[in-house]
């Protein structure tokens, strides 16, 4: 079993930033890919971006590519969301997920954190 933990979400202005972190914990051997999702009030959850645990080219959505970044820390086994520029639009609770198989097929989740951006 993976145990996922989300933290650094907040409030923050138009334009600003904030960075996420998704702590895993357990049988985190087998991650072969981490993903971040999210989900905006009366909307399914959407996917924003995803890192090959052995390393490669991180994948983001259309609509936060140049604005996100994934980045992690082995040696914490934490995997990170930088938002920059951030939009009302990008207003939502923050989902990280681990995938034990390449491609993915998530098999655990956080509980999440919310981000609302508003003036």
């Amino acid at each position: 079993q993976v145990q996922l933990v989300e933290s650094g979400g907040g409030l923050v202005q138009p334009g600003g930033s904030l960075r996420l972190s998704c702590a895993a914990s357990g049988v985190t051997l087998r991650i072969r890919v981490m993903g971040w999702f999210r989900q905006a009030p009366g909307k399914g959850r959407e996917f924003v971006a995803a890192y090959d645990w052995n390393g490669g080219t991180p994948d983001y959505a259309d609509s936060v590519k140049g604005r996100f970044a994934v980045s992690r820390d082995n040696a914490k086994k934490t995997v990170y969301l930088q938002m920059n520029s951030l939009k009302p639009e990008d207003t939502a609770v923050y989902y990280c997920a681990a995938s034990n198989y390449n491609p993915a097929i998530y098999n655990y989740w956080g509980r999440g954190t919310q981000v609302t951006v508003s003036s």
